[in-house]
C-alpha cells in the first residue's frame, strides 16, 4: 500500500486557521482530508507539534540540519523523499495513490 508522510513545518495548525487563511494550506488539508477518507495513508508531522518524528526521521533530522527549516515541507512517498520545499500538487497526489488527476470530486 502507498503511503505519504508530510513533514510540515511549524504551525499553529494545519495552516487553516489564524487571520488569514493561507489557500494553498487550505488545499493541501482538504486534499489530504478526501484522500484519507478514501482509504490512503497520508499522515502530517507538524514540527510544533511532532518534533520527536523530526528527530526519529534521519533522512529529516539531516535535511533540516544541511538546509535549515526552509527545506519543509518535506514529501516522502513509500520512505523515500520525493518533494522538498512545497506540497503536491492535486495531480502528484493522484498519480502516486493511483488515480487520474480530476477523477475524484474533492
Amino acid at each position: 500500500m502507498t503511503t505519504i508522510h508530510i513533514f510540515d513545518p511549524a504551525m499553529c495548525c494545519s495552516g487553516t486557521c489564524g487571520p488569514r487563511v493561507d489557500p494553498e494550506l487550505a488545499r493541501v488539508a482538504a486534499s489530504v482530508h478526501m484522500w484519507q477518507e478514501r482509504g490512503a495513508h497520508i499522515k502530517r508531522f507538524n514540527l510544533a507539534d511532532h518534533s520527536e518524528a523530526f528527530l526519529e526521521n534521519e533522512t529529516v533530522h539531516t535535511l533540516m540540519q544541511e538546509k535549515g527549516p526552509g527545506i519543509l515541507p518535506i514529501i516522502f512517498l513509500n520512505g523515500e523523499v520525493v518533494k522538498e520545499r512545497m506540497y503536491p500538487t492535486d495531480a502528484e497526489f493522484a498519480e502516486w495513490l493511483g488515480a487520474k488527476a480530476g477523477s475524484l470530486q474533492k
